[in-house]
């Protein structure tokens, strides 16, 4: 059934259109950081250019950088451009090391961000009858209040379950009539594994669609996903700097991430030289805002790797398309010389059925050479007390992980629910290399 739209002059609108709005649009953000942001002021100061110089979105390119770095150097509010007497709510990424990311919005800000969620959920089909469990994080995490704001804003009912809990999850996903499950990919499989355990027949889950984000995921465990609930699993993407998910959404035809363009306007670099790459290339994205008044970014190095596409969806939209996140510039591990992502090591796990979607991927150094175990749970049903059968496991794993990243990996066999589980983000690599 072909999902609704929920705002058919945007989401449906042609390209040249469009352009003129994100013109209209950079050149009015670009004068209102250079006069509110000291920060812009002095970056565009050192590089010779005014807001003059900025007539069209084809001159972005003409402006600064702006990285995580920068974030952390004017922690707490030193971004922001408004005064704090009209910043109505502050988020802060968890950042694994160092100072959070802060991130300030106005109440403008808050109901841009939930009209582009809104546009997500109508995306994958939900609607006024539909019950959502919100299981991402409630608190300085934008996942669960900004999955919640949209859920709302469409006329849903919620259940603003939060992460953990998981026996409670269950239990009032049976008895409330979830249809709508908002978390991680990986806390999805989590639940999917908790939920068999239960004794709870799947039959008796009303559960028809998920929103899952906030970590890189494969088609493959897409599909683990949507067997195991028995639903539909939809990406949504998005990032706390920007606004959190609902920067884009997939739409039904599932053939790449629509992004909210006419508030976030996308750009794919080379990461090594900065420079544009050719359109449909892969390159890092990064992102400026159109619209926002608490905290607007000017081209925002996410350090995600993809790419982009602007022909027509056949859903109708013709928002641009952004490939599946193979992985961040600086979540890539160099090992012995090649390039490695997390997310090529779970696609290759996934495609054997004899291993469970759960692995930790260990590196190390001895005698300055790189050393990298890959631990993988077997599935119950495969695993084995007899020492052949396991030891044909471990060569067909890892004759297929040589194959697909040229790189020789220890597999190390272990057993079923082994390897702990997130109700966040999944931790899958532990690099213990000094580097």
């Amino acid at each position: 059934m072909k999902s609704m739209i929920w705002n058919e002059t945007i989401e449906c609108m042609d390209r040249e259109s469009l352009r003129k709005i994100q013109s209209i649009r950079l050149k009015k953000i670009v004068d209102y950081v250079y006069h509110n942001t000291p920060f812009y002021r002095k970056k565009m100061h050192e590089m010779g250019i005014t807001p003059d110089d900025i007539n069209s979105i084809d001159d972005i390119v003409k402006l600064p950088f702006t990285t995580k770095h920068d974030l952390r150097d004017n922690y707490p509010f030193g971004l922001c451009a408004v005064p704090m007497s009209q910043i109505v709510r502050i988020h802060a990424s968890s950042g694994t090391t160092g100072k959070p990311t802060v991130v300030g919005y106005t109440r403008k800000d808050l109901s841009s961000w939930t009209e582009c969620i809104s546009r997500a959920f109508m995306a994958y089909g939900a609607g006024q009858s539909d019950v959502f469990q919100i299981s991402y994080g409630y608190g300085l995490f934008t996942g669960g209040l900004g999955a919640h704001a949209g859920a709302e804003n469409i006329g849903a009912s919620v259940i603003p379950m939060s992460s953990g809990n998981t026996e409670k999850q269950i239990i009032l996903m049976h008895d409330f009539g979830s249809t709508i499950l908002c978390c991680t990919p990986s806390y999805a499989l989590y639940l999917a594994e908790a939920i068999k355990e239960s004794g709870l027949p799947r039959e008796d889950f009303k559960l028809k669609i998920g929103a899952f984000g906030a970590e890189p995921w494969t088609e493959s465990m897409r599909q683990e996903i949507e067997e195991k609930l028995g639903i539909k699993a939809y990406d949504i993407y998005g990032l706390s700097e920007i606004a959190g998910p609902g920067v884009g959404y997939e739409c039904e035809c599932q053939q790449g991430t629509h992004l909210n363009e006419d508030h976030y306007f996308p750009e794919i670099i080379d990461p090594n030289t900065l420079q544009p790459v050719a359109p449909g290339e892969t390159g890092e994205l990064v992102f400026t805002h159109l619209t926002k008044e608490g905290m607007p970014l000017l081209r925002y190095r996410t350090r995600d790797l993809t790419a982009l596409h602007t022909d027509k969806c056949a859903c109708g939209r013709t928002l641009v398309r952004m490939d599946r996140i193979l992985g961040r510039s600086d979540d890539m591990l160099i090992i012995r010389g090649v390039n490695v992502f997390p997310t090529q090591i779970e696609s290759v796990i996934l495609e054997l059925a004899e291993f469970e979607p759960h692995y930790l991927l260990v590196v190390g150094r001895e005698n300055n050479v790189d050393t990298v175990e890959l631990q993988v749970e077997v599935r119950p049903e495969y695993n084995s007390d007899e020492m052949n059968k396991m030891l044909s496991l471990k060569k067909k794993l890892t004759a297929r992980l040589q194959s697909v990243l040229g790189l020789g990996v220890n597999v190390k066999l272990v057993e079923p629910r082994s390897i702990e589980r997130s109700v966040g983000k999944a931790k899958r690599v532990i690099d213990n290399r000094k580097l």
